[in-house]
């Protein structure tokens, strides 16, 4: 398995141009709450309302991001635990506008995202390698902590190997 600073690098390659990391700020938390509306139906089992797919799957992902590193693991976590539960809310709502809700996040946050790619000259990460689905998150939660002087060797290493932001 790749280690941290190595998902990190390969993803960050794909994002030198400040523009593209600030459309990723705003497009990829869309993507994943949009995810996990669209993964709060149907509830697998009728004792524990919250046991959906997207629950499930976030676990999963959760554990992974853990994996990889302790504390983006546990900011992650947190994020995932506080979109579903803003799912699970939606997920009582009619058909229609938990469908629209969800779909059109997804869909919002997609266009932002293809707008950074278009300033960064690039295609996404996730076209060579699907892993790149999961390091958008985490990406933008290691650039958060590098904006708070957080994770300086981290982000020392990633410049180093990727080239600094332009």
């Amino acid at each position: 398995m790749k280690t941290l600073t190595d998902q990190l690098t390969q993803y960050a390659t794909y994002h030198r141009d400040r523009r593209n990391i600030v459309t990723h700020f705003i497009g990829i938390p869309m993507i994943v709450a949009s995810m996990c509306i669209l993964l709060s139906r149907p509830a697998l089992s009728a004792d524990l309302p919250w046991l959906t797919p997207g629950a499930v799957i976030s676990a999963l992902v959760t554990l992974y991001y853990l994996r990889l590193d302790v504390r983006y693991g546990v900011v992650l976590g947190a994020y995932l635990w506080a979109c579903l539960a803003g799912a699970q809310s939606m997920a009582a709502w009619s058909t229609g506008a938990w469908l629209g809700m969800g779909v059109c996040l997804f869909f919002l946050g997609w266009v932002i995202q293809f707008v950074g790619h278009y300033f960064e000259g690039r295609k996404p990460a996730f076209v060579d390698d699907l892993i790149g689905l999961l390091i958008g998150p985490l990406f933008i939660a290691a650039e958060a902590g590098f904006l708070m002087g957080l994770r300086k060797d981290v982000e020392a290493e990633v410049n180093a190997r990727a080239g600094a932001p332009r």
